[in-house]
């Protein structure tokens, strides 16, 4: 009966062979002395890597999220009592659609102190063309006149405050004019869209007291969508700017915007954002969906597949082991795509190159002791 030594007594015999020196970890390949005859014992497997062709796809968790730039806040332009809401959640809205109506007394004061302003710069104005006329007849000194000047120049700076500071309360520049001319105060205000969108939420309700610039509700436009898809560090690097991107449960399309460049502490992962153009219609902002990115071929490296248990982890980085003359090379390598049977990898190999599938855990123990981990 043939008798098989343990993996970690052999791990040990091969570590007391003496090894080559090692190089940064991770960085070329690492040489691993090892004689045919401990081959099976330790029971290594031999297989080959297949070249693939075309691109690559990985599988990867995602949600949808509304472009930033595409949110719009519609704040409570003073504090008061929402009268009514006009627009409820999910409902389409166009630029500048009343979408609520306020009742504020903070806007009524505002009101009175622009009617105000409006009289005393009447006023000055008037005192300003009485000593300007004076001053030509030489009635008054130039003095006073200068000081008829400067009253009425802030006077007209105050009178452009209080226009400005309805304005901000959301008063169309027509209604101040009105304001102006007709002296009738309004306890009400109307809140417009500022932009076209859909209604994502509603943050007040009717009959609530807010305070100013409290969040009414939250409108998107809804074209294009992004997606925050979940990557693994090892995977990382494989996806590039511009990469095309699928949802085939959605029919949607789009691509690689950019990759993140810190990761999740808890989940150690990068998010990479995808901006999607097409299929939009069966995407909802919050969505969880699968998307499928599609990777380019690596010329310089080349694409293979092989079988999943032919690659580990070491050091951060993926390995696999290749056969030589003189034992294997540990060699790192770029994990693209992983399966339950084949793991698709990039990396420097030819058709004609072995490397381990089974028994792999001997060598890995080699590497480990040898690299000090």
């Amino acid at each position: 009966m043939r008798s098989f030594l343990p993996v970690a007594v052999l791990a040990a015999a091969l570590v007391a062979t003496p090894q080559p020196a090692l190089p940064q970890p991770g960085t070329r390949d690492v040489p691993i002395r090892l004689e045919e005859r401990q081959l099976r014992p330790a029971g290594i497997e031999l297989g080959r890597a297949e070249p693939e062709s075309g691109p690559a796809e990985i599988m990867l968790p995602g949600q949808v999220v509304v472009p930033p730039q595409q949110l719009r806040i519609i704040a409570a332009p003073a504090a008061g009592m929402i009268e009514t809401l006009f627009v409820s959640p999910d409902e389409r809205v166009r630029e500048g659609q009343a979408v609520a109506r306020l009742r504020s007394p903070e806007l009524v004061e505002a009101q009175r102190l622009f009617l105000q302003a409006v009289t005393a710069a009447g006023l000055a104005q008037e005192s300003l063309r009485r000593d300007e006329q004076l001053f030509r007849e030489r009635v008054i000194a130039e003095r006073r006149l200068l000081v008829t000047r400067a009253e009425a120049a802030g006077a007209a700076a105050a009178l452009d405050e209080r226009k400005q500071l309805l304005t901000l309360f959301g008063m169309h520049p027509a209604d101040v004019e009105e304001l102006s001319s007709t002296r009738r105060i309004s306890a009400t205000l109307t809140v417009t869209a500022p932009t076209a969108g859909v209604v994502l939420e509603r943050g007040a309700v009717a009959g609530e007291r807010v305070a100013q610039a409290a969040p009414l509700m939250t409108i998107a436009e809804l074209r294009p969508l992004w997606v925050n898809i979940q990557v693994p560090l090892a995977r990382a690097n494989a996806l590039g700017t511009n990469a095309r991107v699928l949802l085939p449960a959605q029919g949607a399309e789009g691509f690689i915007l950019r990759v993140g460049r810190s990761a999740d502490a808890a989940t150690q992962s990068v998010t990479a954002v995808a901006e999607v153009h097409t299929g939009v219609e069966a995407l909802r902002p919050g969505q969880a969906v699968t998307a499928a990115v599609q990777l380019a071929p690596n010329v310089a490296g080349g694409q293979w597949r092989v079988p999943a248990g032919a690659v580990i982890r070491h050091r951060e980085r993926s390995w696999v082991f290749v056969r030589t003359a003189d034992g294997f090379l540990a060699r790192p390598v770029q994990v693209l795509n992983e399966t339950a049977q084949f793991t698709s990898i990039r990396a420097e190999l030819r058709t004609a190159d072995q490397i381990a599938v089974r028994g792999i855990l001997s060598l890995l123990a080699v590497l480990a002791e040898a690299d000090g981990s």
